[in-house]
């Protein structure tokens, strides 16, 4: 049996990555490298991001447990594409994961 999951303030359509449904240029990725750079809960990327509600961010960060091959992979890609283009010195998003990954 198969159960199909609503994520309310997402929106995902095929091909495309998941979007927040009221700010369709967010990305939950974004939301997402957020919690994992930073170590940001729901409340506090709210609060560095005041147009988000709570529930947004909270869908983000669920959505992303659920699917979080799928949107670990797009971050790699993103990070992979953001250091070629800054060879020069290496972005702080990228060393955290780095850090992180070696724990």
């Amino acid at each position: 049996m198969t159960v199909d999951l609503l994520y309310p303030h997402i929106t995902k359509l095929p091909g495309e990555p998941a979007r927040l449904e009221r700010h369709p240029r967010l990305r939950v990725a974004q939301i997402v490298m957020d919690h994992l750079a930073h170590g940001w809960s729901a409340e506090e990327i709210v609060r560095q991001h005041p147009a988000l509600a709570l529930a947004e961010a909270h869908a983000a960060l669920g959505y992303y447990f659920d699917h979080q091959a799928t949107v670990d992979a797009e971050i790699a890609m993103e990070l992979e594409t953001a250091e070629k283009s800054a060879q020069a010195s290496p972005i702080p998003f990228a060393l955290r994961l780095r850090q992180l990954r070696q724990r």
